[in-house]
């Protein structure tokens, strides 16, 4: 690597625009940071050597320095924005209702929003936040959040803490706020250094020369937005993995117990009840907006749960006993905690079959008397029943929620019994042909139309069930603490600034400069307390001046 020897006899890295030492700029740099036929000299990053802008011949030189780019960051983060705003136009796929047609988002898409929607779900965006480019895309502003911030801070950090008082002439001459006094005694030297200590800046002395410097730790403030950024995309990127996040959906029937999903068999949940509360059609508050809907609309609708969690059994391979941990109501944005699980009410089904009675009768006699009766159990019906009378019925179909579909067949628009049909066969006691029937809600059709057996519907029960989503989250921490950094950050970077003045003495008199990286009308107040009756001239804003 080649090094830059300065005049003040400092050995300079290569890329360097400011010597470390003195501040004299570097001729043959001035370029890098568009110092270049300019009056005022670029402070940024002190003139200090970047990696980005020294080296350029091997590939990772050529990674490093395309990642360092701010603008390359700002075009990922604007992609990324981009395809996020494309992702919520529609529901992502773990929001499609649980009232759809279909949660297939094959069918979902296109059949709730037509042509724009099948669009939606065959480029991938129905489940854009987990997907592979996305994933990288969010993988890729990380590497160049942390390239970019190792870039300058390195660098920078470097540069500050060895800040010397004694600089170069023209790196004074070169500043924006600038003034040169031809005669000053050292009592308004003294007076000057007093003043500056009461307005708190750190006063460093070399041969004469004098540094005052405050507030360089908010220089830092971008780094630490950046540390925050890294964690918070670090969390993103954990978030989809299974370790730190799990979000399952499971429908539960009143009075069922069930093993919640994605906690591997260690915890039980029990549907005790589900309520549905609706608003009073009578309330004055609410009356015309409730006649505007022209249907009942929840007011409340919870499930009664209790939570169960399995302990070890005393004999292996035996049932584990059960221990009730959590008891409580499930309401929509009210969920149930248990450990490191939360159970949240998403959805409800009312009044869905739980089972159906049935009677064998003879097809002529009018008052239908009962040759035999069985019940199906619509959760887990049997494919046979053999009934007292002898007669068998054997269950060749169930459609749990029957409806013909293009083609006029039978098929189920979803596992639910919502609206079961079955195609039955009954064996006669007698062992003669069994005879076929079709049989649902509102039909009961003779296949042959030559049965001497009928099959009527005696009874069934309802019963409610509730859409619960089971979620588990140990990323949420990360977030947290990752924008508190990035606040801290924030307020480091706005409310405090760095601000330095440098005298120079020189053939009796002295040169005045100071710089500060925002709020330079704040800096010219404090020169203005400094020099008020001294002697020494008050700084002149030669960025004013050019223009």
């Amino acid at each position: 690597m080649n090094k830059i020897k300065c005049e003040c006899g400092h050995v300079n890295p290569e890329g360097t625009v400011l010597c470390e030492s003195c501040g004299k700029p570097i001729e043959e740099n001035q370029h890098i940071d568009g110092n270049d036929k300019k009056k005022l000299l670029n402070m940024r990053y002190d003139g200090t050597a970047r990696r980005s802008q020294t080296y350029n011949k091997s590939i990772v030189d050529k990674v490093w320095s395309f990642f360092s780019s701010v603008k390359v960051g700002i075009w990922l983060i604007v992609i990324a924005l981009i395809a996020s705003a494309v992702g919520s136009i529609f529901p992502q796929e773990q929001y499609i209702p649980a009232d759809a047609v279909s949660r297939d988002p094959a069918i979902f898409y296109e059949e709730r929003y037509g042509i724009l929607g099948q669009i939606f779900y065959q480029l991938g965006f129905h489940n854009l936040y987990s997907s592979w480019w996305y994933m990288i895309l969010i993988a890729l502003i990380g590497i160049s959040l942390v390239i970019c911030s190792l870039d300058r801070f390195v660098p920078l950090f470097r540069a500050l803490r060895n800040q010397k008082a004694k600089r170069h002439a023209t790196f004074l001459q070169r500043q924006r706020l600038f003034s040169q006094t031809d005669q000053v005694d050292e009592e308004d030297i003294d007076t000057i250094k007093q003043r500056l200590k009461k307005l708190r800046y750190n006063i460093k002395e070399q041969d004469g020369h004098i540094l005052a410097e405050k507030g360089r730790f908010s220089r830092w403030g971008p780094y630490v937005n950046h540390i925050g950024l890294i964690i918070i995309l670090l969390a993103a990127l954990l978030r989809q993995t299974s370790v730190f996040y799990m979000d399952e959906y499971i429908w539960i029937r009143e009075g069922e117990q069930k093993v919640i999903p994605g906690t591997e068999q260690q915890y039980y949940i029990e549907n005790k009840d589900f309520v549905l509360e609706n608003y009073d059609p009578e309330d004055e508050l609410y009356k015309d907006a409730l006649e505007q809907e022209g249907a009942p609309v929840a007011s409340n609708y919870q499930t009664n749960a209790v939570i169960y969690k399995a302990m070890e059994p005393e004999v292996t391979g035996a049932e584990p006993e059960l221990k009730k941990i959590e008891e409580g109501n499930i309401r929509l944005n009210e969920p149930l905690n248990f450990d490191d699980y939360a159970v949240y009410q998403m959805g409800y089904q009312q009044n869905e079959f739980s089972s159906m009675s049935f009677k064998i009768h003879e097809t002529n006699d009018r008052e239908e008397k009962s040759l035999g009766d069985f019940t199906v159990d619509l959760t887990s019906p049997k494919s046979e029943y053999e009934l007292d009378s002898g007669f068998k019925v054997e269950i060749n179909n169930y459609y749990p929620d029957y409806f013909l579909d293009d083609n006029g067949e039978p098929a189920s628009e979803t596992d639910y019994p919502r609206n079961p049909a079955f195609v039955m066969m009954i064996y006669p006691p007698d062992g003669s042909e069994p005879e076929v029937s079709f049989l649902g809600i509102g039909k009961n059709i003779d296949a042959t139309g030559e049965n001497d057996y009928n099959v009527g519907i005696t009874n069934f029960e309802l019963r409610d069930v509730s859409g619960l989503s089971i979620r588990r989250d140990y990323s949420l921490p990360y977030f947290i603490v990752g924008a508190i950094i990035f606040m801290i950050g924030v307020i480091q970077g706005m409310y405090w600034h760095h601000r330095r003045i440098w005298v120079r003495p020189q053939n009796g008199g002295i040169l005045l400069a100071a710089h500060t990286n925002k709020n330079w009308y704040g800096v010219k107040k404090d020169i203005e307390k400094i020099v008020d009756g001294t002697h020494i001239q008050m700084v002149i804003d030669q960025q004013e001046l050019d223009k």
